[in-house]
């Protein structure tokens, strides 16, 4: 299948899913963490490059895994780094890995606060999670509450972590349909926060999220007072509306943003958003400015995310076909399908950007029908002079790809898990300091070593923190 009908097709497959007992694994949905409903995406001829029940790899050693456990056996979610902790998000909550032994993490604390998908950040003292399902209020307590109640709580919270093994929860903001995603931007004198929420599917029965919903939430949290963090800004991105779908389901139209990811070092972010992928300069932090809009209406069904390349000339965005919940790494849906797209930023006259498309990536593994699979989390690993990524794939596994030549990129390593190994697969997969960590929906905490002939080069760089979503030069 190839283009808008396999879009089209892939739509009706996950209404299909959405119909039955399950919704998809990371969006669209409401936030609640449920089991991939294998069989029932689509047929495959070809025999899977990885058998099910096996495990194969190329170029990646897996060192160790750290089980879900405790009150955190929810979907893992995404990930962030500071000095030697990780945290990985849940849809329960948090963990902390003490990284001292990155070869065997450690966990330290696990903190229970249901709201999925608590999606994670970082930055100094404080930590951010997104609430993006509705609650009773915004304590870690909260009861799931209908949408469609006025009192329903959705948003984010702030919490102290300058104690890292004792997180401390400071304060919630409530934002308008609530908080899928969120990305971090510091003020340029380094005393404020920003958090640009994502949020999007408005609906005219839900109160706090009403249609048309083409903006996002800006917060301010100062950071010598954190508790007092507050929304000071809902810029609308799309004034003349954005992409308004299609009748036969040939891609999401646009209500809302997936996910942006900022770049402070040169104003920049770019935006992920259902139906669109946008350049904005955010030199003004309250007051990001679209500079360019892109749409591919022929293979991208929903913009997820974006990755800009070191020196911001470059930005992957990412298709998530189905919502995380279809099995497109069989051989009856084409390479541009559920995939990346590679596009240049062109610098033009006075100032302006341009994105041009230049590729896709997709990995080139068969997978069978019963394997969720589709581009989803990664980040860069810093190898100097090159463009190098590495990402996650549900049960695609983890992929390690090379898009200095942006028209051709290529896979240059690879680990798998077969059918029946994990239900779900990995979400995030990021690089950070000689290692790359993965959070697993269904097993955990994976940490893996990349061959030197790749990340010889990046194993030197040593960064304080990482957060994937909020990019900084490898050099600072």
């Amino acid at each position: 299948m190839r283009g808008a009908a396999a879009v089209a097709l892939a739509a009706a497959l996950t209404a299909t899913m959405l119909a039955g007992a399950a919704p998809s694994l990371a969006s669209p949905g409401d936030g609640t963490a449920e089991e991939f409903v294998a069989g029932t995406t689509s047929t495959s001829s070809a025999d899977p490059d990885v058998p099910p029940g096996k495990t194969e790899s190329s170029k990646i050693k897996h060192l160790s895994n750290q089980p879900k456990n405790g009150a955190l056996r929810d979907t893992g979610s995404d990930l962030a780094f500071q000095g030697k902790y990780a945290f990985a998000g849940n849809y329960a909550g948090f963990t902390v890995y003490d990284l001292s032994d990155p070869e065997n993490p450690e966990q330290v604390v696990q903190v229970r606060c249901p709201g999925g998908q608590n999606d994670i950040s970082v930055y100094e003292n404080i930590l951010i999670l997104s609430t993006d399902a509705s609650r009773s209020d915004d304590s870690c307590k909260s009861k799931a509450l209908p949408e469609t109640k006025k009192a329903a709580w959705e948003g984010i919270k702030v919490w102290d972590i300058s104690n890292p093994r004792k997180p401390k929860y400071v304060q919630s903001v409530e934002t308008d349909c609530g908080s899928h995603t969120h990305s971090l931007a510091p003020s340029k004198n380094k005393r404020d926060l920003y958090v640009y929420v994502s949020s999007y599917f408005p609906a005219k029965a839900f109160p706090d999220c009403q249609p048309p919903h083409d903006k996002i939430s800006i917060v301010k949290v100062p950071l010598s007072s954190p508790e007092s963090a507050r929304v000071v800004s809902t810029p609308n991105l799309f004034p003349g509306g954005g992409y308004k779908g299609d009748p036969n389901g040939e891609g999401w139209a646009t209500s809302g943003c997936h996910d942006i990811t900022t770049y402070a070092k040169y104003d920049l972010a770019a935006g992920a958003c259902m139906g669109d992928g946008i350049l904005m300069d955010i030199s003004d932090r309250e007051r990001p400015r679209v500079i360019d809009r892109v749409r591919d209406t022929e293979n991208f069904a929903f913009w997820h995310s974006a990755t800009f390349n070191d020196d911001a000339t470059k930005v992957v965005f990412t298709d998530e076909l189905g919502g995380g919940g279809l099995a497109t790494c069989t051989d009856e849906y084409a390479p541009e399908l559920g995939a990346n797209g590679i596009y240049d930023i062109k610098r033009k006259p006075y100032g302006e950007k341009d994105l041009v498309f230049k590729s896709y990536y997709k990995i080139p593994r068969i997978n069978t029908e019963n394997e969720n699979c589709v581009a989803h989390n990664g980040s860069l690993i810093p190898v100097p002079g090159k463009d190098i990524m590495v990402q996650s794939w549900y049960q695609g596994g983890v992929s390690v790809f090379d898009f200095t030549d942006s028209r051709n990129p290529r896979e240059l390593a690879w680990f798998d898990r077969g059918e029946g190994v994990s239900n779900g697969g990995t979400w995030s997969t990021y690089y950070y300091n000689g290692y790359a960590y993965s959070n697993d929906l269904d097993i955990g905490f994976d940490t893996f070593e990349i061959a030197d002939s790749i990340d010889g080069k990046a194993e030197k760089v040593r960064l304080p923190s990482l957060n994937p979503q909020m990019q900084e030069s490898f050099g600072r």
